[in-house]
């Protein structure tokens, strides 16, 4: 635990620095700067009783005046310097900070985005939110506070050293052992401290999650009446971050008290020997330099100092907690940018392409609604291959671990422009065939080609431009209706966004809204229905325009009169398309090319409507009734 904890403040400490090359060295020196101006109070102390208080107590004020003025000029220059350091440095360390936390961020995202689907299946959303929100917020309380303080405490230590043992070597020794002690305490009591505190942020990480859940499922929870389970499970999670803030805050509020009885106890141990050497005679000409021999001014000065090396320690030792937060989620913020990322070895990339004059495929630049696959083989050579949208499962497996084999020899072949529909009971591997097309997953044997090549050689980004998915889930972004839309293409005009929405016969509901397409949606499109937020969405995969089309529930959430609404337009959508389709309403799906059932992961009977009721096995029996599909 400590190894690590010691290389994620490193790496964060590194971070910060790599990333501000020119601001971090300013901040180094006006810190010493600032240090300097804090120690000197008790230095100025000596020379003021030295030079100033003691000869005019014996010779008069008018003979130490010109000292006095050349004293206080010199307080003037070194408060003020210290004073600009101070603003400098806290003006920059603000900066800094943002600066810092705004390219965490955005290393979070740009790696979150790479990630493959099965990180998000491994971790609730909630606890990846708290990587943004706790996490970033303790790395920001260290950045703004902690890491300052301990690099001026630093410095004050230092200078404080050196002038204390300029006065005196014995009181110094003195101070260090009670120095000692503190450090002491701060071992036993601080590192419990910041271990309660590490918890502290794990445990809230984990109740955010569960509030996460249990939001995205109010539904189920009233429907189920479960509100007295969530509420003791809420009460658990939460009763285990009071647990741990309390021991981790219980831990940090013994620190202060035992580091200040500790250093009032050197105060008195000081004034002590300050006494006794001034009593004993030789003792006080025993300096390290010779600047100076024991005098009242020298202990008076030398009590200061050490009540300030004694603050200094103790404001050391109320970062810990915060050190220890950072550095934990410094850890946690990392770990998520070193997961691994989604890999693509695809070389094959999509083109625009057209027919030269004498009827060879060739790449262009402008747009002409035709595609190609530009494939470079390792001997130089090019060749481009028209997307056409045929795609052949060949003797595919596929697990999501190895305990457990989903998909078991699949063999389905799709030519271009059929429609493909798949029947099974839940969990007979529907949907996964075509997380297996778009490459969400790997298969582990077989191969699957699109025209002719094996995908694994496509490019992800490539593939999957060439595919429209609309799920059984819709997800709408915060915006208008209209950019909505455009998710589905970028570049699409206002005209094609409009042509859209009349394919999905949504064009009528989506005008009748308060501002028509520039209607904004928030929240998931809550302020609309379930089926029209799923019309938005199959208007989304018009605009997209691609040769494959899957359709995963597509209809599910729409009602009857609305979904032959719709399939109207899906049919002109599906026209000239290879299309997957994946229903549980039979009806929708008879008039298909081609029907795949599907049991226990395996293709147990494959043909037309027409066909499958004539064989009369396990498709007739869900058609007439006799099974009923989960």
């Amino acid at each position: 635990m400590r190894k690590k904890s010691n290389s994620e403040m490193k790496r964060l400490i590194a971070y910060i620095f790599g990333h501000n090359k020119r601001e971090m060295p300013l901040v180094i020196v006006c810190l010493f700067f600032a240090a300097v101006a804090s120690s000197a109070s008790g230095v100025f102390l000596f020379l003021i009783i030295e030079n100033v208080i003691t000869p005019a107590i014996s010779d008069g004020f008018s003979s130490v005046s010109s000292v006095l003025n050349a004293l206080i000029a010199a307080m003037v220059v070194v408060y003020g310097v210290g004073v600009s350091a101070s603003w400098i440095y806290a003006r920059i360390m603000a900066k800094v900070g943002q600066r810092t936390l705004n390219r965490l961020r955005k290393d979070m995202f740009a790696r979150m985005e790479t990630l493959p689907i099965s990180y998000f299946d491994r971790n609730k959303h909630g606890d990846i939110m708290s990587h943004y929100t706790n996490d970033i917020d303790a790395i920001r309380q260290f950045i703004s506070q902690s890491m300052v303080q301990i690099i001026n405490t630093a410095f004050t230590l230092f200078i404080l050293t050196i002038a204390m043992l300029c006065i005196s070597v014995w009181l110094t020794f003195a101070v260090y052992f009670c120095a000692a002690a503190m450090l002491l305490v701060i071992k036993k009591i601080g590192g419990k401290s910041a271990e309660s505190f590490v918890g502290q942020q794990q445990s809230t990480a984990k109740l955010e999650g569960f509030i996460e859940e249990i939001m995205n499922g109010e539904k189920v929870v009233k429907v189920f009446t479960h509100e007295r389970e969530t509420i003791a499970d809420f009460k658990r999670l939460n009763g285990r971050v009071k647990e741990d803030s309390g021991r981790a805050n219980e831990y940090g509020n013994i620190v202060m008290p035992a580091l200040s009885g500790i250093g009032n106890y050197m105060y008195v141990l000081l004034a002590i020997l300050g006494g006794v050497i001034l009593l004993i005679p030789g003792a006080k000409n025993l300096t390290l330099t010779g600047m100076s021999a024991m005098s009242a001014a020298v202990v008076v000065s030398f009590l200061s100092m050490s009540r300030q090396f004694g603050q200094s320690v103790a404001q050391v030792s109320q970062q810990t907690s915060m050190c220890a937060m950072a550095f934990a989620g410094a850890g946690r913020v990392f770990t998520l940018i070193d997961e691994t990322p989604e890999t693509d070895e695809g070389y094959v990339t999509l083109v625009n392409a057209k027919f030269s004059a004498d009827g060879a495929l060739e790449e262009c630049r402008e747009k002409t609604g035709m595609w190609a696959w530009k494939h470079p083989h390792g001997d130089g050579t090019v060749t481009l291959t028209e997307l056409k949208g045929n795609i052949v499962l060949d003797h595919v497996d596929f697990r999501y671990d190895e305990s457990h084999t989903v998909l078991r020899d699949v063999c389905i072949t799709a030519k271009a422009g059929e429609k493909i529909a798949f029947v099974g009971a839940t969990g007979a591997g529907k949907t996964t065939i075509t997380n297996l097309i778009n490459r969400f997953y790997d298969i582990a044997d077989g191969k699957i080609r699109y025209d002719g090549i094996n995908i694994n050689k496509i490019g992800k980004a490539d593939l999957r431009r060439s595919l429209t998915v609309v799920l059984q889930d819709t997800n709408l972004f915060t915006g208008t209706v209209m950019e909505n839309i455009r998710y589905g293409r970028l570049d699409a005009t206002d005209e094609e966004i409009y042509a859209a929405a009349k394919t999905a016969n949504a064009y009528d509901f989506i005008m009748k809204l308060p501002d028509g397409f520039k209607t904004m949606l928030s929240s998931d499109g809550a302020n609309l229905s379930q089926g029209q937020r799923q019309l938005i969405s199959i208007a989304r995969a018009a605009v997209a325009d691609t040769p494959v089309l899957i359709l995963d529930e597509a209809t599910s959430s729409i009602d009857t009169r609305t979904e032959k609404i719709v399939q109207a337009g899906t049919d002109r959508l599906m026209e000239g398309r290879t299309v997957f389709v994946i229903a549980h309403r039979l009806s929708t799906i008879c008039s298909s090319d081609k029907i795949i059932v599907l049991d226990g992961g395996k293709v147990v009977e494959e043909g037309s409507h027409e066909e499958l009721l004539s064989k009369k096995g396990q498709y007739y029996q869900l058609y007439t009734g006799a099974f009923e599909l989960e």
